[in-house]
């Protein structure tokens, strides 16, 4: 394949299968003419049997499919595998054939490429999926996501991002098979092409950016944008095909000026070809400058390719002295390679008819990187000719490993996942040194902050001030391109809550979140543990009862995951220390004065049974100072004609009584009568990081365990970017309560959960 060529496109109907795998066979014998192509051929015997008679929704036979996205990796020269691998892609999905037959067909490597590749089944239908499409798909509505939404899509892209992490390759294998299925997206319903368009744009098109795979990228961009926004589509390619002949004209004419002016000034064999701007990226353009598309003249840019890396300055100047350079339109990233390791050197000129061009000057092997991303490199690395490059490119794929498998640590908050991610790897970029000349690169609007985690965490929890080009600088300094930035640490210092304003990624923000959260966990452990140890001496508990050993199956009782989780229960005041003491030394029962007054218990507790010694169904009534819920260790106040008013153990009241009025404490049990026993109220205080949704998230965990609250207060640090909430919500009894604090403490953002000991929520 030649630079200028696009990957060879597919359309349904345009050949047969026995065509197509010819096809595939004469383009790997010109890519990979040294290789043995018995595996490609043997998948594909393999890949007919098993597909069968299956049908695509366009009608074609299915193997049509996975030869189309074989003939699109065949064009980005990728190995051997990687080629059998996408014959093989869909065989273990929609086949009943396994991944154990694959690698012993195939071979492990093909197999755990096929493997990854199953694990990316959408929780959404695929496009180009035949079966899975309904008749009549229902139009999707201008609301925005749901949180079950959102949750799907967190899950895909969770999927992919693992796959990515282990094997590179399963991602190109991905993006050619979305490629394909949105080349053949017209033959789905409406709906689905508006739903996977806008997947492809905010998801695999940035992705294909970020691998460097630019042949994918911008037909993604402009596929998508055909199905997403099909009016301003057509709009924008009518004018431009309008155009058409002027521009061509231009283009030749700048051609073949720049072309005698090479060859005068020593670079004779310079290949110069105009590059059409995508409709996608005009679009844009028209959107974030407000531009309308007759204002728009860089319709067209000219690329320059040379031999070697000391022409390509020296065309810069030459083409600097031709025309007129436009102020602060150029862009050396021939020095300073993209993280994604794409080279070359921009700049904007005034061409021959004073109109905007725009030109890239690019070696060969720099253009080969920058249309095949990292396929370029591992046939570099086949070939042996990577040297330091790949190297540096090896690096690069090292870190972003870590960076990915680092954010599978983050399984409970979606929105903000989705967030750190789309922030992270597919916004804007600047880009970095470090003292030791290692370019990062860090989203636009970065700071040294963001740039100390990314190092790594220790870094970060220690900052205390950066060097930016050799000047101290405030933390919250914005970062620019080319800068050199260098993070001064103290061991004794830690991260401040107001670092999460100052922070801009994602993954420096989930890094500050879980340091406050690690700490407020161990100071509720030590809490815990020392409020344990205090009653259970009051008690006359021996010391060893309340050893780890002893709490560990208690806590399993309670749904907590071990000793640790419940001392930290403790602290917050999630679980009474009395009902953890009650379970590891059950309290024999005292008999009940013969003053207790018996008869129907409050509304809110009629489903309750309460008994005191011999006595049951006692009259009643729950402490507003504490508010007990059945499961709490209680103990009874023998009020004068009001029956028994119940406290919990460590409420302040119950301790008092018990100094000043021991004769009226009651030791009593209660319960659920039923299973439908009816709720209480318990009130909360949750301490969290700040930001937008928070609130309709944290409200999402109560819905999903069918918790209903009923008051809610929230008030926010605007500074800090933090906030503590004031809920009151109804639980059935203490393993009611404990699962929903499991569930709240799994959001990120949640700093701590507590039970408090008052009647209303409100700021204590």
């Amino acid at each position: 394949m030649t630079m200028d060529t696009v990957l060879a496109p597919s359309a349904p109907g345009e050949a047969d299968p026995a065509q197509q795998f010819e096809e595939l066979l004469r383009a790997l014998q010109h890519h990979r003419p040294d290789d043995d192509l018995e595996p490609v051929r043997k998948a594909y015997a393999y890949a007919v049997e098993r597909h069968g008679d299956q049908i695509r929704a366009s009608g074609d036979p299915y193997i049509a499919h996975p030869l189309a996205v074989s003939r699109i990796l065949a064009d980005l020269e990728t190995d051997i595998a990687t080629i059998t691998a996408g014959l093989l892609h869909d065989v273990v999905e929609d086949t009943p054939a396994k991944i154990e037959d694959i690698s012993q067909r195939f071979g492990a490597e093909v197999a755990g490429l096929v493997d990854g590749l199953t694990n990316l089944k959408k929780v959404e239908a695929e496009p180009g999926d035949d079966a899975k499409e309904p008749a009549k798909a229902p139009d999707e509505g201008p609301a925005a996501a749901t949180q079950a939404d959102i949750a799907k899509r967190a899950a895909n892209l969770r999927r992919i991002l693992l796959a990515m992490a282990k094997d590179l390759r399963v991602v190109v294998i991905k993006l050619a098979d979305r490629l394909h299925n949105m080349r053949t997206l017209q033959h789905m319903s409406p709906a689905s092409q508006r739903r996977i368009a806008r997947e492809t744009l905010e998801i695999f098109a940035p992705l294909a950016h970020r691998v460097g795979i630019w042949q994918i990228k911008w037909e993604l961009e402009d596929l998508a944008f055909k199905f997403s926004e099909p009016e301003a589509y057509e709009q924008v390619a009518r004018r431009v095909a309008q155009t058409r002949g002027e521009r061509v004209g231009e283009v030749q004419e700048a051609v073949r000026i720049l072309k005698e002016r090479l060859a005068q000034e020593g670079i004779p064999d310079a290949h110069i070809t105009g590059r059409p701007k995508h409709l996608y990226s005009i679009y844009q353009k028209m959107l974030k400058q407000e531009l309308d598309f007759t204002d728009i003249y860089d319709l067209v840019a000219l690329r320059v390719l040379v031999h070697t890396r000391n022409e390509c300055y020296h065309a810069l100047g030459i083409i600097s002295n031709l025309w007129t350079p436009m102020h602060g339109m150029y862009a050396d990233y021939v020095a300073r390679a993209k993280s994604n390791n794409y080279q070359s050197l921009h700049l904007k000129v005034l061409g021959p008819r004073d109109k905007p061009l725009e030109i890239q000057i690019r070696t060969w092997d720099m253009h080969r990187t920058a249309e095949f991303g990292v396929a370029a490199h591992w046939a570099y690395k086949e070939k042996g000719e990577g040297g330091r490059a790949e190297d540096q490119f090896e690096r690069k794929l090292s870190f972003l490993r870590q960076q990915l498998f680092d954010w599978q640590d983050n399984p409970g908050d979606h929105r903000e996942f989705l967030s750190a991610v789309i922030q992270q790897l597919f916004s804007d970029q600047v880009f970095v040194f470090t003292p030791q000349g290692d370019v990062l690169d860090l989203p636009s609007g970065a700071t040294p902050i963001d740039f100390a985690y990314r190092i790594h965490s220790s870094v970060g929890n220690h900052a205390v001030g950066a060097k930016v080009n050799g000047r101290i600088v405030q933390l919250a300094y914005t970062l620019s391109n080319g800068d050199v930035v260098e993070i001064m640490t103290r061991s004794n210092s830690a991260p401040s809550r107001d670092w999460l304003a100052l922070a801009k990624t994602g993954h420096a923000r989930s890094k500050i979140k879980a340091y406050f959260k690690h700490l407020l966990r161990d100071e509720h452990i030590q809490a815990g543990r020392e409020m344990l140890l205090r009653e259970a001496v009051r008690q006359g508990v021996e010391e060893r009862a309340i050893r780890d050993e002893a709490l560990r199956p208690i806590a399993i009782q309670m749904n907590l995951p071990d000793e640790t989780e419940l001392l930290a229960a403790i602290g917050m005041r999630n679980v009474a220390v009395g009902t953890v003491l009650n379970r590891l030394a059950p309290e024999p029962a005292h008999v009940a004065p013969t003053n207790l007054t018996t008869g129907k218990a409050r509304s809110d507790v009629s489903r309750l049974a309460v008994s005191a010694g011999d006595i049951d169904n006692v009259a009643f009534r729950r402490a507003n100072c504490c508010l007990p819920i059945p499961g709490d260790s209680v103990l009874g106040y023998v009020t004068r004609g009001k029956g028994i008013t119940l406290h919990r153990r460590e409420c302040a009241n119950a301790v008092r009584y018990l100094e000043t009025e021991p004769e009226r404490i009651q030791r009593v049990e209660y319960g659920a009568q039923s299973e439908t026993a009816a709720v209480f109220a318990v009130n909360l205080r949750i301490d969290t990081a700040d930001r937008t949704g928070l609130l309709g998230d944290v409200g999402t965990i109560f819905a999903e365990l069918k918790t209903n609250i009923t008051a809610s207060r929230t008030q926010s640090d605007l500074v800090g970017r933090v906030a503590t909430m004031w809920i009151t919500v109804e639980v059935r009894d203490v393993a009611h309560l404990a699962k929903l604090v499991t569930a709240l403490n799994r959001l990120t953002d949640i700093f701590a959960v507590e039970r408090l000991l008052s009647g209303t929520a409100r700021p204590r």
